[in-house]
């Protein structure tokens, strides 16, 4: 998520803040990609999987490695996303007191971020404490698409996907986070519908490090169910041209990229999920993204802070745009899960007061009650 000031346009504000929340912010990014592909394994300009595992196993040897699979829960429709790895509240709160905050609003699901070895190893002990208690967590694996080339793109990709998986067997995989948004490969003011929409050679990089991801997570974890990294908007013509093999430059016959379940992102200035209009017209995103015949997780659905009062916020967090939407079309458009942004406000110097909870991480806002209120009468 940016730092952008307010934009009222509804298309501008989409574009401008697609890089929304699991993200994390550019610069971290950038520096975790540094200290990925530093230690990257040489890869042929054809991008194939490192035949050398040792170099890998060598950089995740520190990690918390465990052979055990934790099942995923059976009621996984209600989520929330966190940042154990950026600090804040979540420094000040402890995993067993965001257990019981979780558990207190019904949420089964638990999204949070890994860029590097140190955040893999510290989100793999967080994961072990949420299975305990009923929430599963996921990792969003971050990558940015700031790389010399596809290969290069590839090999980092590659070495995160594996130290993520050699360090905990997570049921669910996202791979990578909102690559198809105005901050990496969209080019401009535009909706994304469109290939021509996208920078041909940073969908590329994006394409290489995706791939790259899976690979390294498959290379240790087969059975792991891979979520397409969430984009936002009307930025779909990125995952028909992963999914294709095809890319902006109107080509075909290129790698073609396959998940089991395709993430999406929705925010309140986007406005109805089923009837989205951009410059281009409008559009049912879920009709569109049901074509790729895979259920369908919202990782991330919130509010802007700048959208009214908390007690605002609140009502429509919950409201015939968001939650409830959500639950009514469920059966509809096979929408198994749903994460809200997020679990605690940042801090001050932050993105936004997102949170159901302040940045202290235990005063409870408007939101919370909602949200809680709202998973209790409607159990999925």
């Amino acid at each position: 998520m940016g730092k952008s000031a307010l934009i009222t346009s509804v298309v501008i504000a989409s574009t401008l803040l697609a890089a929304c929340g699991g993200g994390g912010n550019n610069a971290l990014t950038t520096a975790a990609n540094a200290e990925v592909a530093s230690s990257a394994i040489a890869a042929s300009e054809t991008a194939t999987a490192p035949n050398t595992t040792t170099t890998v196993d060598a950089a995740a040897s520190s990690a918390a490695t465990t052979t055990d699979e934790p099942p995923a829960t059976t009621q996984i429709f209600y989520g929330a996303n966190g940042h154990n790895n950026e600090g804040g509240a979540y420094d000040i709160s402890s995993p067993a007191l965001q257990l019981a905050q979780l558990q207190n609003l019904g949420v089964k699901l638990y999204r949070n971020e890994v860029y590097n070895q140190a955040s893999v190893n510290k989100l793999a002990g967080i994961a072990k404490t949420m299975a305990s208690g009923g929430v599963t967590v996921f990792p969003v694996l971050l990558i940015s698409t700031d790389f010399d080339s596809e290969s290069d793109a590839y090999d980092a990709g590659y070495m995160l996907g594996r130290q993520t998986a050699l360090s905990y067997r997570y049921p669910y995989y996202e791979v990578s986070n909102e690559l198809g948004s105005s901050n990496h490969a969209l080019i401009g003011n535009v909706d994304g519908v469109y290939p021509e929409q996208y920078n041909n050679a940073t969908f590329q990089k994006a394409r290489g490090a995706i791939r790259g991801l899976i690979d390294g997570i498959k290379s240790v974890d087969t059975s792991g169910k891979i979520i397409m990294g969430g984009e936002t908007w009307l930025h779909y013509g990125f995952d028909q041209m992963l999914a294709a093999g095809t890319q902006p430059d109107g080509s075909d016959g290129h790698p073609v990229v396959t998940w089991d379940i395709t993430a999406w992102h929705w925010y309140s200035e986007q406005g109805d999920i089923t009837h989205a209009c951009g410059g281009t017209g409008c559009y049912n995103v879920l009709d569109v993204l049901k074509q790729f015949g895979k259920p369908i997780w919202l990782t991330e659905f919130g509010v802007r802070p700048w959208h009214g009062s908390d007690q605002q916020i609140a009502s429509y967090i919950v409201g015939d745009k968001m939650m409830a939407q959500f639950v009514s079309l469920a059966s509809q458009y096979d929408i198994q899960a749903i994460q809200v942004y997020q679990l605690y406000d940042d801090p001050s110097d932050g993105e936004g007061n997102y949170g159901l909870l302040k940045n202290d991480g235990k005063t409870q806002k408007a939101a919370y009650s909602a949200f809680r209120d709202f998973v209790a009468s409607n159990p999925k």
